[in-house]
Order: structure tokens, then sequence, then C-alpha cells
């Protein structure tokens, strides 16, 4: 059995049940897992995908991605999804670093393919509605397709996903995911959701974060339940979506739930066929929350990471709510503790590292035997993040991971910016840090010690991260000082730099 099963039983109980709606376009269980046998029988047939071979996708949402995800389980295949914010080198790293055997992307993202055939001109390129020049058409390699689209010792054991996570010494680190995590992480949504075959999911955020992908879309599918796909969110299209498509469910994170609140439709929007949203990435205002329990819908906390596929803590539909601010209890399928630096537990009411053990966790950082073995002791999975429990168990989150800015929902790792930042030849020292943000929560903030006798300007600066990062990541205002604050061997201290330069909140532009 692989993950795949679960596609190929649902078809067979309720082969007309609705599984995906995109665009007006209503694709069955039925057609789904056909589409997904096909798939798997191009890939294997035409570019000899076998057990362990890495396909990447860049893409908007769209259900083929979903089609590709399965037939990889079904291959024994890994996918790798492709952040279409990133800048082509980040892309071109991470195709790179996985060595991935073929890329299948929209026109919309050709550009990456005249440095990708100069880089890596062995990985095959498959369009989604384009035929490129040194490739093939999806729907047009599908109608070729032959075999039986199996590969031997293929089952929940095999990796299934590598998501790439911004690394905390400046290259991002794959985190790969096996069938069997999404499947223990779908058991937990399930829980979490009172999730059942009758729910209607719609999906806004984007299938290359493990949020839009896992917390409730392959849930939804594992349960024979429909999914709703935007391409990529609006607030007048999720609004509208709600209006009409009447869902049961939708996962927002703050930067979409302050978006859709500060809509003109939002009062008008009819909210009545949800039960429940859910939200999570980073620690969530609570007004807005109460923005959506004022009209009725109840608001449910997810905690977790890329590592944690990434159910790990949560607030339950039916469950207790009225603890201000926490995200929950430990999901029904792990563990989680808070711990001190020796790795023991810590009693309650006792701030510490968060840490999570399950089949949830992520089975290593591709290619990346260090990193793994900092990030995994014992199957505990140490989250870097500060929080503490109380005496029933509730998890509060105090601090995000060390150093990180989430920006709109997208992480941004300072080390990978001040990385760029000091391939510059003006740029003697820097300190990136994230500054509080109406909109966007936090933009990146950068502090620049240049060489002396150079008269580079902050203009000068983005342009060159822009040239290397994605445009989230440039940092939204540069400040050049003549030192910065230091630990007795010289590190800057980032936490420092947050004391010393504290400015008020910005309303800031698009990141």
């Amino acid at each position: 059995m692989d993950l795949c099963s679960l596609i190929e039983r649902n078809a067979a109980f309720a082969p007309d049940k609705p599984a995906t709606i995109f665009e007006g376009e209503i694709l069955s269980y039925a057609a789904f897992s056909a589409r997904i046998e096909q798939t798997a029988r191009a890939l294997k047939a035409e570019f000899g995908v076998s057990r362990g071979d890495r396909v990447a996708i860049l893409s908007l949402n769209r259900p083929d991605y979903l089609v590709l995800l399965y037939a990889c389980a079904r291959l024994g295949a890994m996918l790798v999804p492709l952040n279409w914010r990133l800048a082509v080198a980040e892309q071109l790293f991470i195709l790179s670093d996985a060595s991935v055997k073929v890329l299948v992307l929209e026109q919309a993202f050709a550009e990456i393919i005249p440095a990708l055939e100069k880089s890596l001109p062995d990985t095959s390129v498959v369009g989604f509605d384009f035929a490129p020049a040194r490739g093939s058409a999806f729907d047009a390699l599908l109608a070729r397709a032959c075999g039986d689209g199996r590969n031997p010792h293929t089952d929940l054991t095999c990796p299934l996903l590598i998501v790439y996570t911004s690394g905390t010494t400046g290259r991002p680190k794959g985190a790969v995911l096996r069938q069997e995590t999404l499947l223990w992480n779908g058991v937990m949504s399930q829980h979490m959701h009172a999730l059942t075959s009758n729910d209607h999911v719609l999906t806004v955020l984007p299938f290359f974060h493990v949020g839009g992908l896992n917390i409730q879309t392959t849930p939804a599918l594992h349960h024979g339940a429909t999914v709703t796909i935007l391409s990529r969110f609006t607030p007048d299209a999720a609004l509208a979506a709600i209006a009409n498509g009447r869902p049961t469910l939708t996962v927002l994170v703050p930067a979409t739930l302050q978006a859709v609140t500060d809509h003109p439709d939002w009062l008008s929007t009819d909210l009545s066929s949800l039960k429940a949203i859910s939200t999570g990435s980073t620690i969530v205002p609570p007004h807005l929350i109460d923005r959506f329990v004022a009209r009725g819908v109840p608001v449910l906390q997810v905690y977790g990471s890329t590592e944690t596929c990434p159910v790990a803590v949560y607030t339950r539909l039916g469950g207790d709510l009225l603890r201000v601010g926490s995200t929950g209890l430990p999901g029904l399928c792990c563990e989680a503790a808070v711990i001190d630096e020796s790795g023991a537990e810590l009693p309650p009411d006792t701030p510490g590292e968060i840490a999570v053990r399950g089949p949830n966790v992520f089975y290593e950082y591709w290619g990346n035997e260090e990193a793994t073995r900092e990030a995994l002791h014992d199957g505990w999975y140490r989250t870097g993040d500060i929080g503490r429990r109380d005496a029933d168990g509730y998890f509060w989150v105090h601090d995000r991971k060390k150093n990180l800015i989430i920006s709109g929902g997208e992480n941004i790792y300072p080390a990978e910016v001040e990385r760029v930042l000091l391939e510059h030849p003006d740029v003697v020292e820097c300190g990136v840090i994230g500054r509080p943000d109406v909109r966007w929560d936090e933009v990146p903030v950068a502090y620049v010690i240049r060489r002396a006798g150079c008269s580079v300007e902050a203009e000068d600066l983005k342009a060159h991260v822009m040239t290397h990062l994605a445009r989230f990541k440039v940092p939204r205002d540069i400040v050049f000082v003549d030192d910065l604050p230091r630990t007795a061997l010289g590190k800057v201290q980032h936490f420092m730099l947050r004391q010393l330069y504290e400015p008020a909140p910005s309303e800031g532009d698009a990141p």
C-alpha cells in the first residue's frame, strides 16, 4: 500500500464524488485517480522515474499539482515543490541540491528554463500549459503514456516530499517527509477538524508550503472530501469562493486573515457554511481571531513547521477554545514537550524549547547529516521555538525560531539575506532583523557597516539583494551604522539589534 491507495479507494467507494474544483471545473475521484495513474505511467515510461528519483514542480496551485504528488507516491518517487516567489538563483540551487530528474512548470515561470539548460542540462522539462522548446507538454505526455505506472518495493515508508525551508546558515535545507508522515498528519487533521467525506475544503494558501498542502488539503482527499482550489490568494477571490462555493473549512495565516477582514465585502459575505477556520504559521494576534468569532465562526489554531508536516499541536473543533493565546494540545498521534538545553522536560508554566516526536516528524534533511543530527535527538525534533505548557498540557508559543522573520506567511532567515549582502564588495558586516509591520506582521531591515571610503547607497544594496533573492526577502530599509552589537567572540547579537533599533510598526508595501 502507498499513499495513492487512499485516492484509489475513495474512487472505488464514490467514483462520481467531486475530488477537486478549480476555476469551475470539477474533477471526480474516478477521474482524479485515473489522471494520477496516467501521470505515473508517463513519468516512468518517458523519463524513467524510479523509486527515490526527484520530480520538481514550479506552479501556482492547480489540481495537477496534487496529481503529481500522488503519482510520485505511486512510483516511490519524491516531489520537490518550488516556491514561485523565489529568485531563479534560489530555485536553481534547490533543483541542483535535490538532483531533480524532471521539472514540471507552468509558462508563467518559464524564465528559469535558459538558466536550467545551462547549469542542469540533464534535467527534463515538462510544461503544464505549453510545450517547452526542449521538452514536452503535460497533456501530450499523458496521451502517449503506457506501462504499469508502478515501481517495485513502493510503500508508505518511501520518502515522498522534499520541502525546502530557509536555512540558518544561509542556504535552504530540504526536509524529507515520508508517505506515512502525510498519512499520520491526515489522521491528526481529521481529529482537529472533525473532518469527514461530507466536508468541503477551500484551499487558498500555496501548495509549495506544507500548510497549504497538508493542514487540510491532502487530509481532505484522504477522507474522501471535496477541495476547492484557488490558484493563489486574493481577498476578493477568497471571499467570493466562501460565498458561492459554501466550503466548510479553510486555512488562513495572519496576513490573509487581516486582508480578508479588512476587505470592503467582509461584513456582507455569508460565512454561514464555515464550521471553522484554522490558522497558524506565526503568533496570531487575538483581534484577528475575534473578528471571525464575532461572526460566529470558530477559529482553530495549529502549531508546527515544515519538519512536522506541519500538524503537531492544535486546538480542536468542539474542544476548549477559551484559553486565550493557546495553540492547543499535542496532536492525537504525536508527543510534544517543553525542554531545557540538556533535553530534560520542564515543569508546567516554565518557558523552554518546544520539541516534537511522532510519525509526523520529518526523516532527514536531504544530503545534510550534520543539520539532521542537530535537529533530531532520539526521535525528538527540537524546533528552536520557545514556549510553555500549563498543568493541563496546553501550549503557548512565546517566540519563534531564533532570528526567524515571518513576513506575510513567508519564512526569512537573516543569515540568508546577510550572506547575499556580504557578497557586495562595499559591505564589511551586517545584521538583519525583523521589524513589526501592520500589514505583513514583519519586514526585514538590514544594519550595514560600509567599507571605509565607499559611498554605496541603500538602493544599490537593495538592487544587489534583488538579483539573488526573492522580493519579499529584500530589506525594507537599510540603515548604515558604524558598529554592531556583538558577543565576546565577535558574533552579531540580533536580539540586541532589536532592542537598540526598535522602531514603531510600519504600514509597509507588499514584500
